[in-house]
C-alpha cells in the first residue's frame, strides 16, 4: 500500500508540474486574469496535496497496518480531484457551476489532514516499523 500511495503521489507531482507549466506558458495569452487565478489555485493546492499523498506513502512505510492513514490518502485524492480539477475545468471553460463541486473539495482536503493527525496520535509506537 505504501508503494501505491508514493507511486501515486509522484505521478500526481509530474502532473500537476505539467500543468502548471501550461498555464504558465500556455493559457498567460487566452485566459482573463481572474480565471488565471482561479486556475493557479488549482495547481497550487494540488502540488500541496500531492506532496501529501507521498507523505501518506512514508508513514505507511512505519505504520503498515494502519488503516486510518490510507483513508486519509484516498480523501486527498478526491480533494485533488474535485477542488484543483474543478477549479482547472472552471477557468477553462468558464463553467461558474462547476465551482459548486469545488468546496466538497476543500472539505475532503481538511478531513484527511484531521485524519492523518487522529491517525498517527492513535498509533502505538511500538508498533512502529523502523
Amino acid at each position: 500500500m505504501a508503494k501505491n500511495f508514493l507511486i501515486l503521489g509522484i505521478l500526481n507531482l509530474l502532473f500537476c508540474i505539467a500543468l502548471g507549466a501550461f498555464g504558465a506558458h500556455g493559457l498567460k495569452q487566452i485566459l482573463s486574469g481572474e480565471m488565471l487565478t482561479v486556475y493557479h489555485t488549482g495547481v497550487q493546492y494540488h502540488f500541496y496535496h500531492a506532496f501529501g499523498i507521498i507523505i501518506i506513502g512514508l508513514l505507511l512505510l512505519h505504520f503498515p497496518k494502519s488503516r486510518l492513514i490510507p483513508i486519509s490518502g484516498w480523501l486527498m485524492m478526491s480533494g485533488i480531484i474535485l477542488f484543483s480539477f474543478s477549479l482547472y475545468v472552471l477557468s477553462l471553460t468558464g463553467m461558474r457551476g462547476i465551482g459548486m463541486i469545488t468546496p466538497f473539495g476543500g472539505v475532503s482536503f481538511l478531513s484527511a489532514w484531521g485524519l492523518l493527525a487522529y491517525a498517527i496520535w492513535k498509533e502505538n509506537v511500538q508498533s512502529m516499523r523502523i
